[in-house]
């Protein structure tokens, strides 16, 4: 049984613009956080969502309802973003934008800041393809088959690039879980 999403694609396969836009609207969010995870800045990763969605638009015709929808949304736009990546070196972050929190006073919103730009230059420093194992795996929830089905890889693969990631990130953030753990 097809789900809506593949349903929807198919329908799109068809011609059916009214089908894409409804895919787009559903999945709009995803494709941008996961490219902005990647490329680190928000007009970049809206590009980058776009230019997926219009690969994705250009390919309904070839498109085979194999895998989840959500699934190839990511391994398409993952795949763009691995390109943008290649071509230029980008500035990572771990996490969207930060809201203001009202509630805090500005010494503790400078010390959250802090400790996301260090995340974020942790994350930056791992290589492209571990970080987007990273990315899907910790920030999107895809299982190792899906984020190996995005990479192009194996499941085993995905374990050794986690692995590599989760090792690289511990040591370059040993110093601020230990700040943290003296301040705390």
């Amino acid at each position: 049984m097809r789900s809506e999403d593949q349903q929807l694609m198919l329908q799109v396969a068809d011609g059916d613009l009214e089908a894409f836009g409804d895919l787009v609207d559903r999945h709009r969010q995803t494709a941008w956080r996961v490219a902005y995870r990647m490329l680190g800045d928000a007009a970049e990763a809206e590009d980058a969502a776009q230019q997926a969605f219009l690969k994705i638009f250009e390919a309904a015709g070839r498109y085979e309802p194999t895998a989840a929808f959500k699934t190839y949304l990511n391994r398409v736009v993952t795949r763009h973003c691995l390109d943008r990546i290649e071509k230029k070196k980008p500035v990572y972050v771990d996490e969207l934008p930060p809201r203001r929190d009202e509630g805090r006073g500005p010494g503790a919103r400078l010390e959250v800041r802090q400790k996301r730009q260090k995340i974020g230059e942790a994350i930056e420093a791992l290589p492209p393809r571990q970080r987007a194992a990273v990315v899907l795996y910790h920030f999107e929830g895809l299982s190792y088959a899906e984020v190996a089905d995005s990479l192009g890889c194996s499941t085993k693969a995905v374990e050794r690039l986690l692995a590599r990631g989760r090792g690289a990130l511990a040591d370059e953030l040993e110093g601020l879980m230990e700040i943290e753990e003296k301040t705390g």
